[in-house]
């Protein structure tokens, strides 16, 4: 099918789909209920497909107004589609494509902040979610604590429009408060330890750092505003031609704004929401009352994992997480990093198995349909190390342990933001330490001993009992190298 000849996706392009790719709800027929900041892949994936079946179950006024903090191209590709697009779920031996019709509005922050603030100020809106990935919450991730630099510092302390996430949220929440708007829930989506009380903890550092505001408002952030804690799970790689392509041959219709991402998914959601919400649960969300068991097993198996393989797969030379998985040795040395460090780190659920959860997640990083590509996922380090690897051996250590196989991510990890793959290709270190990184790097030299001493100095990484830990130093420097004389490959096949 010809992409260019192929009508674009939109409502009058509705009545033309298969009937099984139809969405349940058209948008304009479900007033706002619900905003969301961060209008990637994930949420239109996840959130926005829980959100649009419950809406389809039960009705009620909680469509979604997607806010995009930067990208302008996906808030103009969704508006020229009427708010419309696609999800293909997509399995090795399945494929099926179905169009979500839950956003109510988009808005874009960076052209008009003041009309995000607005929106948060609105009584109508209930609800606002986020997915605006860890650096966008501007929160060391070794302490929690919020980092203020110039542009947040004006944004909170200048009558400027807002330009970062916190800014533009303490915004909306100060307006909310001064409109008498009602209660509101604050959920965060993203992969934070605690992320509920993480936000909270951003609102309360933030709120301090702006004048004239008074304690009044902090009573009302108090009572009538929560965050809710939340775990979410569905592997969503970024979209391709490839994604665009099947969405196309599925519809009949050009879809700019289409995603893709495995069958699985899940959404664990502490039900504290004063203002209501969606029926998620017959969407099939979990409604607890401590969401951090479930938060703590997907951080520290499934994200400690993929970024396990995306580091090691990525130095040698893998594109994929399924190819990386691969490797001789890759599959066994990830089970015995779950088995043996991670599952003592944590209480898990109950019922629930880490060894089997792990295992389980292996599968799923197994499926070659998914295409989650290794450089995407090792894309931040700095700020995933903390919640995904290092709470794990902090906690072993604590016990006693020496978690040999949390060194390994750790020593993989400083492998590849030296920049070099196993076979002399450049690898890309897109990080928000990236300067500092290299500096400390090129001041090192190529030893490993040198390269893990350099690297355990980033005090917003590494937190100070820890880079002083003389086992785990030894572990990581053990670890650095056998990566470094033998490679990726050479390493695993030794190892396990």
């Amino acid at each position: 099918m010809a992409l260019t000849t192929t009508p674009l996706l939109g409502l009058a392009a509705l009545g033309r789909l298969p009937e099984q790719c139809r969405p349940l709800i058209r948008p304009g027929d479900v007033a706002a209920g619900i905003v969301h900041i961060g209008l990637g892949a994930f949420h239109r994936a996840h959130q926005a497909v829980y959100t649009e079946e419950a809406i389809a179950a039960t009705g009620g006024d909680w469509g979604i107004v997607g806010v995009a903090p930067r990208s302008a191209s996906i808030i103009a590709d969704l508006a020229a589609q009427d708010r419309l697009f696609s999800v293909t779920t997509m399995s090795g031996v399945d494929a099926g494509t179905r169009v979500v019709g839950a956003l109510a509005g988009l808005r874009h922050a960076a052209d008009d902040p003041g009309a995000v603030v607005a929106l948060l100020a609105d009584p109508a809106i209930r609800v606002v979610t986020l997915t605006v990935t860890e650096k966008g919450y501007r929160l060391d991730p070794a302490t929690g604590q919020l980092t203020v630099d110039v542009e947040l510092l004006a944004d909170l302390t200048t009558a400027r429009a807002p330009a970062t996430v916190p800014g533009l949220l303490l915004r909306g929440l100060l307006a909310r408060h001064r409109a008498d708007a009602g209660p509101l829930a604050v959920v965060s989506c993203d992969n934070l330890p605690s992320n509920g009380r993480r936000l909270r903890g951003l609102v309360e550092q933030a709120r301090v750092l702006m004048p004239g505001v008074t304690g009044a408002f902090g009573d009302w952030l108090c009572d009538s505003v929560t965050f809710p804690g939340t775990m979410v799970d569905r592997i969503v790689p970024a979209s391709t031609p490839g994604t665009l392509a099947r969405a196309a041959a599925a519809l009949g219709a050009r879809d700019l704004a289409g995603v893709h991402g495995e069958p699985y998914r899940q959404w664990v959601i502490e039900d504290r929401f004063p203002g209501g919400r969606p029926a998620w649960e017959l969407a099939g969300a979990v409604l607890t009352d401590d969401a951090g068991p479930w938060e703590r097993l997907k951080l520290r198996t499934l994200n400690g994992v993929h970024s396990a393989i995306a580091y090691l797969g990525a130095v040698a030379g893998r594109e994929t997480i399924a190819a990386a998985l691969e490797i001789p040795g890759m599959r066994a040395a990830m089970a015995r990093f779950v088995a043996e460090d991670v599952a003592g780190s944590l209480r898990p659920p109950p019922g629930v198995s880490v060894v089997g959860y792990g295992d389980s997640v292996l599968d799923r990083f197994a499926d070659p349909a998914i295409a989650h590509r290794t450089r995407q996922v090792a894309m931040d380090g700095t700020q995933k190390l903390p919640q995904r690897v290092l709470h794990t051996i902090a906690d072993r250590r604590a016990a006693g342990a020496s978690p040999r196989w949390a060194a390994l991510v750790v020593a993989a990890w400083m492998r590849y933001a030296q920049g070099v793959a196993d076979d002399g290709r450049a690898l890309p270190l897109d990080d928000p330490l990236a300067d500092e990184i290299r500096e400390r790097l090129a001041a090192a030299g190529p030893a490993p001993a040198r390269v893990a001493e350099a690297l355990f100095g980033l005090d917003a990484v590494f937190p100070a009992g820890l880079a002083a830990d003389d086992t785990v130093r030894q572990l990581v420097v053990e670890w650095l190298t056998e990566l470094d004389r033998h490679g990726v490959e050479a390493t695993l096949a030794g190892a396990a």
